[in-house]
């Protein structure tokens, strides 16, 4: 996994703007939402997740570091690598039920038939003894 990008405080405009949307009266009256402008791209981001102006500013931080590392690096990217995990452990979660599934109808449709499954029913040789053994 790539290192986590920083970004120099020179090159980030920030202004705190007053939140809107639901949170009653407190969000709408205070200005804990945080705007940054990266001056060299001109991309701006705003967070206003928490009522915390700290906690905000963090977030807006975080999230200009993976947008500007995106733009830059491509596919090499922090967040592109942990999205390509993420679609090859659901690839393989599908796979893994669509076998349980095509294995529980072919059991089905032998037990239907009368015909016994040979490699899957078969039983080890430690569960024979345990067998014996009770």
């Amino acid at each position: 996994m790539p290192p986590r990008p920083t970004i120099s405080e020179e090159n980030i405009e920030e202004s705190f703007l007053k939140g809107s949307g639901p949170g009653g009266q407190k969000i709408n009256k205070t200005s804990s939402a945080v705007q940054l402008k990266h001056i060299p791209t001109g991309l701006i981001i705003k967070s206003q997740a928490t009522r915390s102006r700290t906690q905000n500013r963090k977030i807006a931080r975080r999230l200009m570091a993976e947008k500007l590392e995106e733009t830059e690096k491509g596919p090499e990217s922090r967040r592109a690598v942990k999205a390509e995990v993420a679609k090859k452990r659901k690839a393989s979660k599908t796979k893994k039920a669509r076998r349980k599934y095509r294995n529980l109808g072919e059991r089905k449709a032998a037990a239907d038939t009368g015909e016994e499954q040979d490699v899957d029913d078969e039983i080890d040789e430690n569960d024979e003894l345990q067998v014996k053994r009770r």
